[in-house]
């Protein structure tokens, strides 16, 4: 599954952007340096419902935003990512389709 994978089903299974939790866990102060990624995993799972594979997904975007590495991007496959930019801003108005 790639990565932009793993953020349209966190939209899918929370009804809520990664763009909305991004902001959700800054207001916690999630995305300041030092938080451990275990209590945002919390909280995603405790009030969202969600696993860790797609929390530590949520992890790397509140910590380190929407960049990647280009490890995986155009490779074409299972992991594979069209670009070094996730889109955070919903799958129904990525402008590169669904991935």
């Amino acid at each position: 599954m790639s990565f932009q994978a793993y953020l349209d089903a966190v939209e899918a299974k929370t009804g809520l952007t990664p763009r909305q939790l991004v902001d959700l866990a800054k207001e916690r102060g999630f995305d300041a340096p030092g938080v451990k990624a275990g209590v945002i995993v919390q909280w995603l799972a405790d009030d969202y419902g969600l696993g860790r594979g797609h929390a530590m997904a949520m992890v790397h975007v509140i910590q380190k935003g929407p960049e990647i590495s280009a490890k995986h991007v155009g490779t074409g496959g299972s992991h594979s990512d069209a670009s070094t930019t996730l889109w955070l801003d919903g799958k129904a108005t990525n402008p590169a389709g669904s991935r």
